[in-house]
C-alpha cells in the first residue's frame, strides 16, 4: 500500500437511513457514521449506490451532505457520490457540495446512459473534475452501470490532478494487476467488491470501499489491518467467517440486504425507498439466516 496517496484505508459506503415511510432519517445516519468513525475508518462515502443516491431528490442529496459534514466535524474525509444523469447536473452538484464543506467525491459515469464511446465517458469525468478542486475517486462498475473504464482510459485521465483514486468493481481481480502495469501508483486503488477484498489485497490495493462491513465495522477494520500487515493466516480465518455476509454486497438487492444486516446488528433500520421494496417471505428468511449465523459466530475483533 502506498503512503503517498491522500486517500487510503477503509472508506465505507454508508446507507442513507430512512423512516418507514421513506423519509430521511438524518439523525440515524449520523449515529451510524459515528460508530463507523470510532472503528478506525479513514473516510466515509455518502450517497453511493448503497446510499440510494438515485432515489433521492436533488434537494435531499444536498441536505444529506450538509448535515453529514456537520456531523463528522472534519475528523475524516466526507466523500459524496456523484451519480447524476447529465454532466451539467453532476457539475452543479459537485460545486454545491464543495461549498457545503464536502472533502471529495466518488464520481460515477452518467447514469442511465450506456455509451459505447469511451470519449463520452472521459469527457464527462473531465468536465466534472474541472468544476471542483476537490479530490475525486472514479467509480468503475461496468456490471451495474454498463460503462467500463479500462486501464488505458485511466491512463488517459492521469493528467487530471484531482483524480486521486479509483474504485475497481468490475469483479475481475486481473484488473488490479493490469492497472498497476498500466498506471503504476498514479491512483490509489480501492476494491469495491466485498467478497473479493482479500484476493484484491494480495495483489496490492490501497483501500476498500466496504459495504457489508458497515454492519460489522470492528471486524471489517480488523480484517483490513491484518491484510495490510501481511498476516494472511489470521486474515483468511476472518474472511472465511465474513464471506457469506460479504456475498450480500454483490446481489442485485444489495441495498435491502445490507440495510437488513445493519438493522439486525442494531445500527439502523432496513427501510428503503421505492421502487425498492422490503424483503419478504423465503428470501427474507434466507438473508436473515446468513446474518444471524454471522452474528452468532462473529470472531473477536481484537
Amino acid at each position: 500500500m502506498s503512503t503517498s496517496h491522500p486517500w487510503t484505508g477503509v472508506f465505507p459506503a454508508i446507507t442513507t437511513q430512512m423512516h418507514r415511510d421513506g423519509s430521511l432519517d438524518l439523525d440515524a445516519t449520523a449515529t451510524h457514521a459515528e460508530v463507523l468513525i470510532q472503528s478506525g475508518i479513514r473516510g466515509l462515502i455518502f450517497l453511493g449506490s448503497l446510499g440510494e443516491n438515485q432515489m433521492l431528490t436533488s434537494a435531499e442529496k444536498r441536505l444529506v451532505m450538509k448535515e453529514m459534514v456537520g456531523a463528522v466535524k472534519g475528523r475524516i474525509p466526507v466523500v459524496s457520490g456523484v451519480a447524476e444523469t447529465s454532466t451539467a447536473d453532476a457539475t452543479a452538484f459537485a460545486r454545491d457540495c464543495e461549498a457545503a464543506g464536502v472533502d471529495g467525491f466518488m464520481l460515477m459515469p452518467a447514469m442511465c446512459y450506456k455509451t459505447p464511446d469511451p470519449e463520452e465517458t472521459l469527457t464527462h469525468f473531465r468536465t466534472v473534475a474541472a468544476a471542483t478542486g476537490l479530490p475525486i475517486m472514479i467509480y468503475n462498475n461496468p456490471i451495474s452501470y454498463g460503462n467500463d473504464i479500462t486501464p488505458e482510459m485511466f491512463a488517459t485521465l492521469a493528467d487530471t490532478k484531482n483524480f486521486v483514486a479509483l474504485k475497481e468493481s468490475s469483479g475481475n481481480t486481473r484488473r488490479i494487476t493490469d492497472l498497476r502495469n498500466t498506471v503504476g501508483d498514479r491512483y490509489a486503488i480501492f476494491t469495491g467488491v466485498d467478497d473479493l477484498a482479500l484476493e484484491s489485497a494480495v495483489l496490492g490495493i490501497d483501500g476498500w470501499v466496504a459495504g457489508t462491513g458497515i454492519a460489522f465495522p470492528k471486524e471489517n477494520q480488523r480484517l483490513w489491518e491484518l491484510m495490510q500487515a501481511g498476516k494472511w493466516q489470521e486474515a483468511v480465518a476472518i474472511y472465511r467467517w465474513f464471506t457469506p455476509l460479504l456475498h450480500l454486497d454483490v446481489h442485485i438487492k444489495f441495498v435491502q440486504y445490507i440495510k437488513l444486516c445493519v438493522q439486525e446488528c442494531g445500527l439502523g433500520k432496513e427501510w428503503t425507498r421505492a421502487p425498492r421494496l422490503p424483503l419478504t417471505g423465503a428470501e427474507r428468511e434466507a438473508v436473515l439466516k446468513v446474518i444471524h449465523d454471522g452474528i452468532a459466530s462473529r470472531p473477536s475483533a481484537g
